[in-house]
């Protein structure tokens, strides 16, 4: 026991080391740019009574963290495809998190995430391809029928409740039902979605799903929790994504919490990328 704990503190020592010559130049970017905020005689009176205080390993880490996120969001252009950073920030953050538990493929690196927070008649769907930095799809996406009319707002994980769950799923298998071809799916969030196989909450294509419905209703129609897709892409969709990989449903629900949102074993699972 006592040899391996040398061996953990050395490894998290090389892990502090790499982290602190990836930050400190940002860091110290930021400090440079940032304009006195007194003058500078009165700064030189005070630095001699103020002591410097150096950011903690924790500060570095959750700093490389963010600067690694805003620069994959950059680089995606997902601001301009309409998918806010906050919701892609949390969709990477369980994805890695499910990566880190080795409950995604390895084969691909897609992420799919879903803003239910928006109206029915924007395209709020995106399939990430994070390996190309690429966006897969980007389209319309149907809630549950006593989820809400245009908007999503009340969510729910029982049976019958022709509600949309929340939360983070992985794809199961692909089976032929009464939609044509569908994709099973997996709720990973204790409380919120894990009922989605028994509920048969799944991915598959519908009628109502169309600008066409959204012409004449206003809004797209609804189905029973099901995350339905344009019948012209639901195919295209679920091949892309079909065996393991992270779907995020992201709503307005206070209520709503995942360990898989655990930013410490996201920057663990970047670190270790980058090593």
């Amino acid at each position: 026991m006592e040899k391996t704990s040398v061996v953990y503190r050395q490894r998290f020592k090389r892990r502090a080391r790499r982290v602190a010559r990836r930050v400190l130049p940002f860091m110290a970017s930021l400090f440079m740019a940032t304009p006195l905020a007194s003058p500078v005689l009165n700064s030189k009176v005070k630095a001699a009574s103020v002591e410097t205080k150096l950011p903690s390993n924790q500060e570095l880490q959750t700093a490389f963290y963010n600067q690694r996120t805003h620069k994959l969001y950059e680089e995606m252009a997902l601001e301009s495809q309409g998918l806010r950073f906050e919701v892609f920030e949390k969709a990477l953050t369980g994805y890695l998190n499910l990566q880190t538990e080795g409950r995604l493929s390895n084969e691909k690196q897609l992420l799919t995430v879903v803003d239910f927070e928006l109206p029915s008649t924007e395209k709020r769907l995106w399939v990430l391809d994070l390996a190309a930095k690429q966006v897969k799809f980007h389209t319309l996406v149907a809630h549950g029928h006593n989820s809400g009319e245009d908007v999503a707002t009340t969510f729910s994980n029982q049976n019958e409740s022709n509600m949309s769950s929340l939360g983070f799923y992985v794809t199961q298998d692909e089976y032929i039902g009464k939609h044509g071809r569908s994709l099973k799916l997996d709720g990973m969030d204790e409380g919120f979605n894990t009922n989605a196989l028994e509920r048969s909450v799944v991915m598959h294509g519908a009628d109502y799903v169309s600008e066409d419905f959204i012409k004449q209703n206003g809004r797209l129609g609804r189905s029973l929790g099901c995350p339905a897709l344009p019948m012209d892409q639901k195919d295209e969709i679920i091949e892309a994504v079909n065996g393991g990989t992270c779907l995020f449903l992201s709503g307005a629900d206070q209520s709503y919490s995942s360990k898989y949102l655990n930013q410490d074993v996201a920057i663990n699972a970047l670190l270790s990328s980058n090593s």
